[in-house]
């Protein structure tokens, strides 16, 4: 009987409590499915790559090879980076099949996961709902279909919860960035603020918005400002991946690319139309959370894509439940 295993693939941080949660999730899927081989692997920053987790697989005896991207939104990583590791692997590696799930994505669960986070956040500092403001912050990238899930997301926990009011923002790249956001929070008059990172684990990121929040609140004493958990190892988070692998298995795993930049003229990012995809982590793969900047001058967790900068060079392949292929 053929020997099936699953990659876990995650983005990586230098950041050592991010990897160790990512690790944490790796740890829970391996009891998820005792029936599969489990592996897990970084884009960058960390180790085992993607490809050294592949690697291990193979060595396990694994042919036929299910990659499940740990990653709330289709944006370049899920479109173009994890679709590049598993090409390449493939090409070096006939004999082994692999099979690529779906991002994440706005899910029921996840949704129930964040409020969790955020009733948590609630309970330390009890108040009406109706006077209080919900800050959403995504990751943000060049996305624009990936960043107006932030927003979707925004507004369902906003109308589900009661809440009086709800804003999104980010980390970088897009906007609002989150001081901003903060101060137009602060301007709607809501006496009560709860600022929730839509983020999965921990990083340079979630603490800079956490210091970021810490510093709003200490010029406006006079305001609630409570700071929710993001999404973690929530049991929810665990089913929503396992999940994605059973839609490969039932050929139920089809992204949403009806307002993909790369497929579709969306409004302001005409020329990426049919522009060709490819990875663009290669300088920093691997290269452990120990370094505090790599050779290009970053300083954080997320690679600094701008709106229409973009310019792979070789064509890859989007998730779509079946063979990866150049």
């Amino acid at each position: 009987m053929e020997k099936s295993g699953v990659v876990i693939c995650g983005h990586g941080s230098r950041d050592p409590e991010a990897v160790a949660e990512f690790d944490g999730l790796a740890k829970a899927m391996m009891r998820r499915l005792p029936e599969y081989e489990v592996a897990a692997g970084y884009l960058e920053f960390a180790r085992p790559t993607i490809r050294e987790a592949l690697d291990e697989l193979k060595s396990r005896g694994v042919r036929r090879i299910f990659a499940l991207p740990a990653m709330l939104f289709a944006a370049g990583h899920v479109k173009n980076d994890i679709p590049w590791e598993l090409n390449s692997f493939a090409a070096d590696n006939p004999g082994v099949a692999i099979e690529c799930g779906r991002d994440l994505a706005i899910d029921a669960r996840l949704l129930a996961a964040a409020q969790a986070r955020i009733e948590e956040a609630e309970a330390k500092s009890p108040g009406p709902r109706g006077e209080t403001l919900l800050l959403v912050v995504g990751r943000g990238t060049n996305d624009p279909d990936a960043n107006s899930n932030v927003s979707k997301v925004a507004r369902m926990l906003w109308e589900g919860l009661g809440l009086g009011w709800a804003e999104a923002a980010f980390s970088g790249v897009a906007h609002p960035r989150v001081s901003e956001a903060l101060d137009r929070a602060v301007r709607l008059g809501f006496p009560r603020i709860i600022v929730f990172p839509y983020f999965l684990f921990t990083g340079v990121l979630v603490k800079r918005i956490y210091a970021e929040t810490d510093a709003v609140a200490a010029a406006h004493p006079g305001v609630s400002f409570l700071k929710a958990q993001y999404l973690r190892d929530h049991p929810l988070v665990i089913e929503t991946l396992a999940e994605r692998l059973a839609e490969i298995l039932t050929g139920d795993n089809v992204m949403n690319c009806r307002l993909c930049k790369y497929r579709e003229q969306v409004i302001g990012y005409e020329p990426d139309q049919g522009k060709p995809q490819a990875g663009h982590h290669h300088h920093v793969r691997g290269i452990g959370t120990a370094q505090s900047r790599d050779d290009h001058g970053h300083d954080h967790d997320h690679p600094h894509e701008h709106p229409r900068d973009h310019r792979p060079d070789r064509r890859g392949v989007e998730s779509k439940g079946r063979r990866v292929r150049d």
